[in-house]
């Protein structure tokens, strides 16, 4: 069994191989190694050091990706199985059927979405795609990612086709740390359902809207395509990677960063600022009233 030293260790080794922004490495170690020693973690449990070392993570460098990470479910610590949380991923989503909960008509033919994650493009397309085809033919959709934790930039792109014309619209580009190269996000050729075009899109958001989630947002919102309800979101803009350390504490680690074709930067600490805004929980209330001009339905 690792200690709370080793443990820190190996995550901040982690931290210093990959992280999106080199320059920040230092005062990022430099700042955890002075808590170490000075004993902070000693005596903390998992999910208390875990907490706690994200606090301090957070403290040195305002990312809300660099985290620490307690998981129930014991991880793989096969070198063979690293994949950056990709399957540990691929099984949440299949459990949460693709981040998709529910699908509604509301009066007034108004379609709901509710998306609590994003998944990745090749496995969540049949089911973007099933729940996209029930709201098809209604005159106004909600996309409801107030409680979205997160997910994969190909499965934001995915979402985010379907309410473009065809695949000539550029979405974003993710610079990547460890190999320099820059890799362009254009709305999809393909798609297993009809686009939703020509009719309004309303995105509701709250401060627990992260990552993902927020992409969705700030993106349709950048590109003029949907009105955002809500409160700020979180603000976690940067791809990222999850190493396990012990069978149940991961770090996760930003690899790369958003750049947003139309406004040149993202979301990173700030959130998406929403077009409309009102208390979370009245988000669902005013997005209605807009559609139907005010009217009782």
């Amino acid at each position: 069994m690792l200690s709370n030293e080793q443990i820190i260790g190996q995550a901040l080794d982690r931290i210093e191989a990959g992280y999106v922004f080199p320059a920040k490495v230092v005062d990022i170690d430099a700042a955890i190694r002075r808590r170490l020693a000075a004993g902070e973690y000693e005596h903390l449990d998992g999910p208390a050091l875990c907490e706690t070392v994200t606090a301090h993570l957070q403290q040195a460098c305002p990312d809300r990706h660099l985290r620490l990470l307690w998981a129930d479910q014991p991880q793989s610590l096969d070198p063979a199985d690293e994949d950056g949380g990709r399957a540990a991923f691929l099984a949440l989503l299949r459990a949460e059927n693709q981040g998709i909960r529910r699908v509604e008509r509301l009066d007034g033919n108004v379609g709901l979405i509710d998306v609590r994650r994003i998944p990745y493009a090749d496995e969540g397309a049949e089911t973007i795609g099933a729940a996209m085809r029930l709201v098809a033919l209604s005159s106004a959709l909600i996309l409801d990612v107030r409680a979205c934790a997160g997910g994969v930039p190909e499965g934001a792109a995915m979402w985010c086709s379907y309410f473009f014309r065809d695949d000539q619209v550029h979405l974003n580009d993710f610079y990547e740390q460890s190999t320099g190269a820059t890799r362009q996000f254009w709305t999809t050729a393909h798609l297993p359902a009809p686009r939703y075009v020509d009719r309004p899109v309303y995105v509701l958001t709250s401060p627990d809207t992260f990552s993902g989630g927020e992409d969705v947002a700030y993106t349709l919102q950048s590109h003029g395509r949907a009105v955002v309800v809500g409160e700020t979101t979180r603000g976690g803009a940067h791809p990222t990677a999850r190493y396990a350390i012990t069978e149940h504490i991961l770090v996760t680690v930003p690899t790369a960063r958003t750049i947003n074709s139309v406004t040149g930067t993202n979301w990173e600490g700030v959130g998406v600022t929403p077009d409309v805004p009102v208390p979370a929980d009245q988000a669902l209330d005013t997005a209605l009233k807009a559609i139907w001009g005010d009217s009782d339905g």
